[in-house]
């Protein structure tokens, strides 16, 4: 995909890239520039849509990694790994440079969001990059004057691939209300004792709210991983009414 300057049409927008930063070994932050932003909530994503020269286009969604924000111009971040054989996540993660100029839609979907003045505690699941909008309620949960509860578990495959992990482990230590647990699947950070594996019940019940507490359940990922867990917390007793995911396939 080559750059190229675009125009507003039928609900996209020239989003003007601002800054891009290493998350991982495999992906990346793209800081957008987005005239007339109509605001989001956490959880949401935006339309990425890139044109090649011959007309090809094709468009990827990508969460929203940044805080809840409010109508007009804002600078929006979202989070974007690297997959195999990916044309549009390619050339996000190793092309796109601060000055470009990429289409762009939304916010989009209204399901899986975090509301401020959502009443109970809240449970975020992530596995590998489903951790991005769950980052954005863990920013969004941080600007919030005596929030509810909240806590993350992650499983990431190793700390080569783990997205925010440093800033995730810095808001741990002190962001009050929030706590975070890591479940390494394939390797562990050097010095840990702990064993990598699946995320099963018994690290599930560990590391999450009690069912009795009835949390708000936020779960992202793969589809095998979102529906593994989905099970797990319905086996235990959470309520299957307040667990909410949102999963995605292999093609980005």
């Amino acid at each position: 995909m080559e750059r190229a300057e675009v125009l507003p049409l039928n609900g996209w927008r020239a989003a003007r890239v601002a800054d891009v930063r290493a998350e991982s070994a495999t992906a990346r932050t793209l800081v957008l520039d987005v005239p007339d932003w109509p605001g989001h909530l956490a959880g949401q994503h935006l339309d990425v849509r890139l044109t090649a020269p011959d007309g090809y286009q094709a468009v990827r969604s990508y969460s929203l990694a940044s805080a809840a924000v409010p109508t007009g111009r804002a600078r929006v971040e979202i989070g974007v790994e690297l997959l195999e054989e990916g044309e549009v996540s390619s050339f996000l993660v190793e092309e796109v440079r601060p000055g470009d100029v990429l289409e762009v839609t939304g916010p989009l979907g209204g399901w899986f969001v975090w509301r401020p003045g959502t009443p109970g505690p809240v449970q975020l699941v992530g596995g590998g990059s489903g951790v991005v909008p769950l980052l954005s309620v863990v920013r969004t949960h941080a600007q919030v004057p005596a929030a509810p509860e909240l806590r993350l578990l992650l499983s990431v495959r190793s700390p080569a691939v783990a997205m925010y992990r440093a800033e995730l482990l810095e808001r741990a230590a002190g962001q009050p209300g929030f706590s975070l647990d890591l479940v390494w699947t394939r390797e562990v950070p050097p010095g840990e004792a702990a064993r990598p594996g699946r995320l099963d019940a018994q690290r599930l019940a560990a590391a999450s709210i009690p069912p009795a507490q009835r949390p708000l359940c936020l779960v992202c990922g793969p589809t095998p991983f979102v529906e593994h867990v989905a099970e797990l917390l319905v086996a235990a007793g959470h309520d299957s009414g307040r667990i909410r995911t949102e999963r995605f396939g292999s093609a980005r």
